[in-house]
Formats: structure tokens, C-alpha cells, sequence
């Protein structure tokens, strides 16, 4: 009898044992930037760049504009969510910012919080723009109207091609911007993430984006991804979306890290950018 009593035990701890670990397996584990230096370097190259420390410039990507190519829209439950079909997109489109270089290009700045876009928003009469929220921009600053970039960081397009899959073949020529963005107004639409302390902007209204379309939107529910990448099917949306932690130890860094001077020219005419080209320290970036 007593054995059969410490038998009976020994498998109810064992049985809880697999639960504990069930369990724990199942959590977010919590990730460095190393995360994105590591899954990054083989689509593209990681530059010292003055003021902003370690940026990821994508390579093999000709006419590349962030929230524009390779991609489109979904309306999730936290609001317009970028799906990109770049294998690297899970990481850049929904943490940190891009920026524009006028000699170099569009490059990414690491940032820790999670969100389905970092874009702002405008709402013109039959049309929708966003424009990627460069580093430091906060969301009341773009919700705020106080900032909106330069005119040719937006795209827009018809309000009824923005549920479109290959949303690019829709967007109006970028030489209407500035025409555009004088008879725009901003959107305001903000979600807040309680359980990180972090506030987006959701996009347009669903009741409004329904009425243009004449469609009925069912938001798709946002599941994870054990690895990175994504995966989108009808009723759900699959992301790989770690909690990204300060570092504690030895400080995260690319493998392999090039100077700006190394770096080659785009081609064709500089362009403006907002850039200060001060010289800052390699932090990782708060939004």
C-alpha cells in the first residue's frame, strides 16, 4: 500500500512537472537587440551611423519604400496592421523607425516596443496617406499635427484600394503629395497597448473604412509565431513578436558593422532628408 502511495505521487509530481513546463514554454521568452542584428545581417548590411549608432540598410530591395513595397494592409484587432512579404519584415515594420538618408536611402532604426505599424495617418477627401514616424517622433507629436515629414515620405492611395493585397499597383503618383497633404486632415485613431505601456496609431475607423469599400471587416486576431517571419490566413494573423529587453551584460552588437564612407550611393539625384547628422551614442531606442 505504501508503495503503491509513493508511486501515485512521484506521478502526480511528475504530471505537474510537464504542466509547469507546458507552461513556461508557452510564455513570450524575453530577447536582446542581438535578436535583430543576427536575424537582420543576411538581407542587408549594419552601418555606424552618426546619431543613431548601429541602423540596418536592406539590400537587394531597388525602389524600396517602407509601408509601401512588398506588402499591404489587414485590420486586426489593434487596428491597420502592416503585413510585409519581406522575410525580415516582422522585425522592421513593427518595432522601431525608419529614416531617410538623401545619399544613402531608407535605413532602420532597432526599437523595443511592439506595434502593428509605426506609421501616422492622413485622411483626404477619397483618400488615405501614412508615412513611416521617423525616430523620436512620438504619437501625440503625429497625432498632434505638429509633424508630417517630408511630402514625398507619404503614400497614398483611393480609400477603396486600401484593402488591396498588392496595395502598391494603387498608390497615387508621389509628384501629388504636397497637393494631397494641403487638403488632408490628420488621423487621430490611437490604441493603447496597457499591458506594455505603449500607444499606436491605429489607422483609419473600421465603420468609415467599411462605408467607402461597401465591405464588412472582420478584424483578424493576432496569434504568435514561435520564430520569426509571419503567416496570414483568413481568421488569423501569425507573428513573431518577442519582448525585447534591455540587455544585461555585454551589449548587443552586429557581427559585422560597416562605416557610412563604406557604404555605396544610391543612385540617381540626392534627395532631401531631415537628418541633424549629429553624432550620438548607440543606444537603443526609446519610442
Amino acid at each position: 500500500m505504501r508503495h503503491r502511495r509513493i508511486v501515485a505521487l512521484l506521478a502526480g509530481l511528475a504530471a505537474s512537472g510537464v504542466v509547469f513546463f507546458q507552461a513556461a514554454s508557452a510564455q513570450q521568452v524575453g530577447v536582446s537587440f542581438q535578436v535583430f542584428y543576427d536575424e537582420l545581417s543576411p538581407h542587408g548590411v549594419w552601418v555606424e551611423y552618426p546619431k543613431y549608432g548601429y541602423v540596418w540598410m536592406p539590400t537587394g530591395t531597388p525602389g524600396f519604400v517602407p509601408y509601401a513595397t512588398a506588402g499591404h494592409w489587414v485590420l486586426t484587432e489593434y487596428g491597420w496592421t502592416w503585413v510585409s512579404d519581406y522575410p525580415w519584415g516582422w522585425a522592421t515594420f513593427h518595432y522601431g523607425r525608419w529614416d531617410h538618408d538623401g545619399r544613402y536611402g531608407w535605413f532602420w532604426v532597432p526599437g523595443r516596443d511592439w506595434g502593428p505599424a509605426w506609421v501616422s495617418w492622413r485622411r483626404a477627401p477619397g483618400y488615405y496617406g501614412w508615412a513611416p514616424l521617423r525616430p523620436g517622433v512620438s504619437v501625440s507629436m503625429a497625432v498632434g499635427g505638429g509633424h508630417h515629414g517630408l511630402d514625398e515620405h507619404w503614400t497614398f492611395v483611393k480609400d477603396t484600394d486600401i484593402t488591396k493585397r498588392e496595395v502598391i499597383r494603387h498608390l497615387v503618383d508621389r509628384s501629388r503629395n504636397s497637393e494631397m497633404i494641403k487638403t488632408s486632415a490628420v488621423v487621430t485613431n490611437t490604441q493603447k497597448d496597457k499591458k506594455h505601456n505603449v500607444t499606436y496609431i491605429a489607422g483609419p475607423e473600421k465603420g468609415e473604412v467599411e462605408q467607402v469599400t461597401k465591405t464588412t471587416l472582420k478584424p483578424v486576431a493576432v496569434r504568435e509565431n514561435e520564430k520569426p517571419g509571419n503567416q496570414l490566413t483568413n481568421s488569423e494573423l501569425k507573428m513573431y513578436r518577442p519582448e525585447v529587453k534591455v540587455s544585461s551584460g555585454k551589449s548587443p552588437a552586429p557581427a559585422k558593422v560597416m562605416k557610412l564612407s563604406e557604404v555605396k550611393p544610391k543612385e540617381g539625384k540626392p534627395q532631401p532628408e531631415e537628418n541633424s547628422g549629429k553624432k550620438g551614442d548607440k543606444k537603443e531606442m526609446e519610442q
